[in-house]
């Protein structure tokens, strides 16, 4: 359809083309005859309704007509909430994210409808229409940025949670975004900000951000615990009952430490969600995470033993993670790494999770109950490790058949700290490498040059 024809013209001619009456299209599109005839000539507005069912008597795809409906209707004229309300829902139902960018870009300049455009963002995000509800958490952003508002944080806090993905820059830098709005945020929401927040910096690796957020967030909830005691009891906004809060700092804790190598502080975090566990009388929803917290509590007291040299713990703490699938990735990264520093044989622990290891191969960042982001991380991480010890072993093929799958992930996530391990690690065995092996991962590292080639973090040493 040509963009100068207007909806209406379109209508009439396709009528008179195809040598139907009137009333005869009224009757195999469902619009009333004496509508169609107001909408012909111009003395009626057409509904969202009307328009899909005249599109789908023309026999024309749904949403065929909604870019020049959204121009007629919102962008030329003056919208009105009644009809932009359901053009923007069924835009986000046929996926015509175009339409949507340009009406909103209209109302961010009318400003009328922000209260509206943010209710029909939270309902898209409930829905599953989750581009479609960045689009107007983005719009409301903009139009409220000078305004300090709670409603403000809280949209910066949907296109935070939206904006996660594979890109490890693009994740920090959502993350550094966002941070400021917190403190904007109700008391409840600012828990599960704080919990997002810090689990995006663990897949980072940024363990002492990783820290001070979950210092935060033992402060937020103490002081949430006694403003309730305070007040009358009220509908819960958090994802979690209050208790899984205090637990999850020091977890977080644990796992800062952890990557810190200071087992012996992980420990003693360990110890203190475990006992933050022991209440009585718990609901049935408390129960369950008090029983989470518990596993937890247990395999990480073998896994920060075994991270510290004892090797009796091995064959334990292999026992109590298969039990859980989606315990072993993490289990297996911290296995590589143990056998790495204290000079371990694990080949039996590889053996027995042959199977799992070629599944997180064959789909990976969806295995398991952890998003994405900290999945795609931990296996290159385990990748890593296992390069390291396949070559520390001899087994160069092996080896380098890991290194290249590790570098080639690390370039898709944007790694940088990976792929220069992988540098490091691949020239200090090149002499162990076949001719093939050397151009695949010539060719490796010339995609990863042309990917930071504009901020020089490489050079062409290095092939």
């Amino acid at each position: 359809m040509e963009p100068t024809t207007t909806i209406r013209s379109y209508i009439e001619d396709y009528i008179r083309k195809q040598g139907y009456t009137l009333q005869y299209f009224a009757d195999i599109s469902g619009v009333n005859a004496g509508t169609l005839s107001a909408i012909i000539k111009g003395t009626r507005p057409i509904a969202m309704a009307q328009l899909d069912l005249i599109t789908q008597g023309m026999k024309l795809e749904e949403g065929y007509f909604y870019e020049v409906y959204g121009a007629e209707c919102f962008v030329e004229s003056a919208p009105h909430w009644r009809r932009l309300e359901p053009f923007l829902q069924r835009c986000a139902e046929l996926d015509k994210l175009e339409c949507i960018q340009k009406v909103i870009q209209q109302v961010t300049d009318d400003r009328s409808y922000i209260s509206e455009l943010f209710e029909m963002a939270e309902g898209m995000l409930e829905r599953g229409q989750t581009k479609a509800a960045r689009m107007l958490y983005e719009c409301v952003a903009e139009c409220e940025k000078y305004q300090h508002s709670e409603r403000l944080a809280l949209c910066q806090y949907r296109i935070f949670t939206l904006s996660l993905g594979q890109d490890q820059h693009e994740n920090l830098r959502a993350a550094v975004h966002f941070e400021p709005y917190i403190n904007r945020l109700d008391e409840e929401r600012q828990l599960d900000a704080i919990k997002d927040l810090a689990n995006t910096y663990l897949a980072l690796r940024h363990w002492d951000k990783v820290f001070t957020l979950a210092e935060d967030l033992e402060q937020k909830t103490n002081f949430l615990n006694s403003y309730k005691k305070r007040k009358l009891e009220t509908q819960r906004i958090t994802a979690y009952p209050t208790f899984v809060y205090s637990a999850y700092s020091n977890l977080l804790r644990a796992a800062a430490c952890d990557g810190r190598e200071e087992y012996p502080e992980a420990l003693r975090y360990t110890e203190a969600y475990s006992k933050l566990t022991q209440m009585d009388n718990p609901s049935d929803e408390e129960l369950k995470f008090i029983n989470k917290f518990n596993g937890w509590a247990q395999v990480n007291n073998y896994l920060y033993r075994l991270m510290m040299g004892d090797k009796e713990v091995l064959h334990l703490y292999v026992q109590h993670i298969e039990k859980d699938e989606a315990e072993i990735l993490p289990a297996l990264v911290k296995i590589m790494e143990a056998a790495n520093n204290h000079d371990m044989d694990v080949d039996f622990v590889l053996d027995r999770f042959d199977p799992y290891i070629m599944m997180y191969s064959n789909t990976y960042g969806y295995v398991g109950s952890y998003n994405e982001l900290i999945t795609n991380g931990r296996y290159i991480q385990f990748l890593k490790e296992l390069t390291i010890y396949q070559l520390g072993k001899g087994r160069f093929e092996q080896g380098f058949q890991h290194l290249l799958h590790c570098l080639a992930s690390a370039k898709n996530m944007k790694n940088e700290s990976v792929v220069i391990q992988c540098v490091g690690l691949f020239e200090r065995f090149r002499d162990r490498a076949s001719t093939e092996l050397k151009n695949k991962y010539r060719n490796l590292i010339e995609e990863v040059y042309s990917n930071y080639e504009k901020k020089s973090s490489f050079n062409s040493s290095f092939v």
